[in-house]
């Protein structure tokens, strides 16, 4: 049973998030040959001020 953990900056729509994950679970099942009903999404949604990219902090850049 395949677990794929994503992690982004909050902000995005429901109706993005809800994509997200059904894209992410058909490719997964697709990709690993496992039933879709196999495949667990889970999204974490990060601050800006909690996110920093080449030691800048995302709400800094």
């Amino acid at each position: 049973m395949p677990t794929i953990q994503i992690t982004l900056l909050e902000g995005r729509t429901a109706q993005m998030r809800h994509a997200l994950i059904t894209e992410v679970s058909k490719t997964a099942a697709e990709v690993l040959q496992v039933p879709i009903e196999k495949v667990t999404v889970a999204l974490y949604e990060v601050p800006a001020d909690n996110y920093g990219t080449a030691g800048v902090p995302r709400a800094l850049a």
